[in-house]
């Protein structure tokens, strides 16, 4: 009953009042975000795969500037995030517009975070199961490492999350997220300024 009707009531109450009491962090984020990024759009939109892998268009703040090399190529990570925007990832708060997606049904407050489209065609048979679900802004793999633990182990943190979703569960993964949001634990993984991507079948090791 609860995934099938209270997680979508739960979604909308909590994700309208967050909206509500984080209003002025967002305009003031929003402020920041465009005098850094000098005059570039201060979100990030990209698409990405939600329940049973259909495609929506989720929504962050920008925290890397737009910036290559002579071939036209991004430059690294690490090059291309702003001062500001390494302060707003590491507090999460680039995530907040994620909150929109929740009220519209795009997304879930808690969930399997929704990766990339082109690690569609990589899953196994388990790990696709991910998917049978909405994707969260939060979820079992960000309490049990988030960025810094491998993708063998984030997909099976995510396909228990699946088959174990109940209201307490939720209410526990959100208590232990603000506690690692205020510690900044598992933003990224070691050396890296974000994740490295999903190459298949294989622990990451990059």
């Amino acid at each position: 009953m609860y995934s099938r009707i209270g997680k979508r009531i739960f979604d909308l109450l909590l994700a309208g009042f967050l909206a509500l009491v984080f209003f002025p962090f967002f305009l003031l984020i929003w402020i920041l975000t465009s005098i850094n990024n000098h005059g570039q759009s201060a979100f990030f939109y990209q698409e990405r795969p939600g329940l049973n892998g259909q495609i929506f268009q989720i929504i962050k703040f920008k925290t890397m500037r737009d910036a290559y090399d002579s071939l036209g190529n991004p430059l690294p990570d690490s090059q291309r995030i702003t001062k500001f925007g390494r302060i707003v990832r590491r507090t999460s708060l680039d995530e907040l517009p994620q909150l929109f997606n929740v009220l519209v049904g795009d997304m879930s407050v808690v969930g399997p975070r929704p990766l990339l489209v082109e690690y569609l065609t990589l899953y196994d048979m388990n790990q696709k199961q991910r998917h049978l679900v909405k994707p969260g802004i939060t979820g079992w793999a960000q309490i049990n490492g988030r960025n810094a633990i491998d993708w063998c182990s984030k997909f099976e943190f995510d396909v228990w999350y699946v088959h174990h979703v109940s209201f307490l569960l939720d209410v526990k993964i959100l208590l232990i997220t603000f506690f690692n949001v205020l510690q900044g634990k598992g933003v990224t993984q070691q050396g890296h300024v974000t994740v490295g991507k999903f190459k298949g079948n294989q622990p990451l090791t990059e």
